[in-house]
């Protein structure tokens, strides 16, 4: 029978991080502006876990179908494990995307109607990452759209419900939040390249080799923290608070240079720890700015 903590486990991996981030920074920018509006700040953290969970619930379905987590040397897999059905794992997925969909159609009806094209595009992109017959994750193009749903998406739209306006500071913080979301992903990948390989799942990090992998991770930080001192530069000094992101990452960025496989996991963690201190560094130092 399956527990309870076996389904946490399920949705559980880079779930909080990659769903908190974007909704603390996009806050903060409409925040410091004085354009906060919090009760939609909450609706949009409503639809970012939801849309996590409902991506790791499907991408949890797909490749547990397919056979590609046989030999998974990371967490827990509700279906490649066996303990859940495939069934089960693909109602919990839509669940999460139905409770997504009704908190983003209040948001719509009170900011704009074409964010529900916006929303539905989300959930297709979620389940088609690995689902369907030609899954885009497979094809090398998942951080493409990481970067632009988990950070671009996810952070310019937060702000945008509750100032109904762009910034360059959100645009900044989008980009960043979106570069350490890949870097979470790449990590990820980076450890797969020899099962991914065998199961013919050719994710960005096959392509482009072990090293160059490790290299792009190294990038990825870097360029949040070029975002960084964008949105400083564009707002306030307080936003610099962000940095408290660097601990982390580059700790992170020291498992990613020399280990392998199961030795990556903490790198996951790591890097999932320093998404949340960019997105909460810019949060805090954007409201205190503003203030």
């Amino acid at each position: 029978m399956t527990t309870r903590a076996q389904w946490v486990a399920g949705a559980r991996p880079r779930t909080l991080p990659a769903a908190v981030s974007p909704v603390l920074a996009g806050t903060g920018a409409a925040a410091y502006d004085g354009d906060a509006v919090w009760w939609k700040a909450l609706l949009a953290l409503v639809v970012s876990i939801a849309l996590q969970v409902g991506v790791n619930y499907a991408n949890d379905y797909s490749d547990g179908v397919r056979g590609t987590d046989a030999d998974r040397v990371g967490p827990l897999r509700l279906v490649g494990s066996g303990v859940a059905t495939p069934a089960a794992v693909k109602r919990a997925a839509f669940l999460a995307f139905g409770v997504a969909a009704a908190a983003g159609l209040v948001l719509a009806a009170t900011t704009a109607w074409w964010l529900v094209v916006v929303g539905a595009v989300s959930v297709l992109a979620a389940w088609f990452y690995t689902g369907g017959s030609r899954p885009y994750g497979y094809l090398g193009l998942g951080e493409v759209m990481v970067f632009v749903f988990f950070g671009l998406v996810a952070v310019l739209g937060t702000q945008y419900v509750q100032a109904e306006r762009l910034t360059a500071a959100g645009w900044y913080a989008a980009c960043g939040i979106g570069a350490l979301a890949c870097a979470i992903l790449v990590a990820n990948n980076l450890r797969d390249i020899p099962t991914d390989l065998v199961a013919g799942k050719m994710t960005l990090a096959v392509r482009l080799g072990d090293a160059r992998t490790r290299a792009l991770y190294v990038f990825l930080v870097l360029a949040a923290l070029v975002t960084l001192v964008g949105v400083a530069l564009s707002t306030t000094r307080w936003a610099f608070l962000g940095l408290a992101f660097l601990y982390p990452a580059f700790r992170a960025a020291q498992v990613v240079r020399s280990a392998s496989g199961r030795d990556l996991v903490p790198a996951l963690q790591l890097t999932g720890v320093a998404e949340l201190a960019y997105g909460l560094g810019l949060f805090a130092g954007l409201l205190v700015g503003a203030a």
